[in-house]
């Protein structure tokens, strides 16, 4: 049996000539391009997905949010998952510029509008498995996100994608240096701004923290809770669609490296926060520098007068992995000044994955256990 057209797009390992099946035929089956940018984990998932209604990424996001959940918790709970794996759906644009549509999914049912590792993943998969041409030196093409299009500059060589550079959308601070009273902590300084996902942005220092790997356990502790209580009394919403927050947080520190600009640790959720319950005081680190925290955290430094336009900003992770980040341009979203930033990094497949899950399966959307998850 010879592949369709539409199959030639594809990797080879996510077809099979029929007498290669390896599981009954009732099985649902996701196949899966692995990759992680800057230490952040994210499948790319290219095939074995129903139809995704919607006129735009935005509203196949609402659909999927609504109707393929058990989906994302397939793919990202135990014993598939863990807890820092994210996933994106690979699916037809909507738009014609864009090459291919995706959809991200993250913990705890969190479907964000961009992520910028994610993004980085989902180009290098895509270029070194043939599914968008490769070009070298450069390869320009466009992804559709349920944000809206994102330009990618892929610097290519070898067939291999070797730095990915994200246009995001234009970024901008919401709250500047406000104080959230947070239970257990106490008075926290803290700002909000939006790149592609709503920040809380927290200089470490102020809570004690240095952002070295092992205070990790304090990172997400504080981190939790400070991001919900801003939640709470600060809430946000973005000026032109309905995408409230905060949903996530990012503590800043000066850099470890010599060429670096800041340092920073990306918390995110990995189950509900509950005041009564102590130990749901706790969720995960980002690995990676996180692309929309870069953004985000680039526009505050421009507002605060402390990045300039075209001026690089290396940004570390708390496991000293580095994305650089640019402001190439000004504009207005709603009533706020914003910046038009760029992301850049590099991704690496790890693996190409088929996940698979029978019908007499008896964990069927995973499950979490309170040693690593915030149950």
């Amino acid at each position: 049996m010879r592949p369709t057209p539409a199959l030639r797009r594809l990797p080879p390992f996510v077809y099979r000539r029929r007498h290669q099946r390896l599981f009954s035929s009732s099985a649902l089956s996701l196949q899966s391009i692995d990759c992680h940018a800057g230490g952040e984990p994210a499948r790319v998932v290219v095939r074995g997905l129903p139809e995704i209604p919607g006129e735009d990424m935005f509203a196949k996001r609402k659909y999927c949010m609504d109707h393929l959940d058990h989906i994302r918790k397939l793919l990202l709970l135990e014993p598939r998952g863990y807890p820092c794996q994210n996933a994106n759906f690979i699916v037809p644009p909507t738009d014609p510029e864009a090459s291919f549509g995706y959809i991200i999914l993250e913990q705890n049912e969190i479907y964000p509008l961009m992520s910028g590792h994610n993004t980085i993943c989902v180009a290098t998969a895509l270029l070194e498995t043939g599914m968008v041409p490769m070009e070298e030196p450069l390869t320009s093409f466009k992804l559709e996100a349920p944000g809206g299009l994102v330009g990618i500059k892929a610097q290519c060589s070898d067939g291999m994608a070797q730095v990915i550079e994200i246009e995001n959308y234009p970024s901008f601070v919401a709250h500047h240096d406000v104080t959230v009273d947070v239970p257990e902590i106490g008075p926290v300084n803290v700002s909000i701004a939006y790149g592609g996902m709503w920040f809380c942005i927290v200089d470490a220092a102020s809570v004690g923290l240095r952002l070295l790997p092992e205070e990790g356990k304090d990172i997400v502790r504080k981190g939790e809770m400070i991001k919900v209580a801003t939640r709470e009394q600060w809430p946000v919403n973005h000026p032109t669609f309905d995408y409230p927050g905060v949903d996530i947080l990012a503590f800043t520190a000066p850099p470890t490296h010599p060429d670096a600009s800041s340092r920073n640790s990306v918390v995110m959720s990995n189950g509900v926060l509950d005041w009564s319950r102590p130990e749901s005081w706790t969720g995960m680190i980002d690995r990676s520098p996180c692309g929309t925290g870069t953004c985000a955290i680039m526009a505050l430094r421009h507002a605060e007068g402390k990045l300039a336009l075209d001026q690089p900003f290396i940004h570390e992770s708390v496991i000293g992995t580095q994305f650089i980040g640019k402001l190439i341009g000004k504009t207005k979203v709603g009533d706020y000044d914003a910046v038009i930033p760029t992301i850049s990094g590099r991704a690496w497949i790890t693996s190409k994955t088929e996940v698979i899950l029978h019908p007499s399966d008896p964990l069927p959307e995973g499950y979490t256990v309170g040693d690593i998850w915030a149950n």
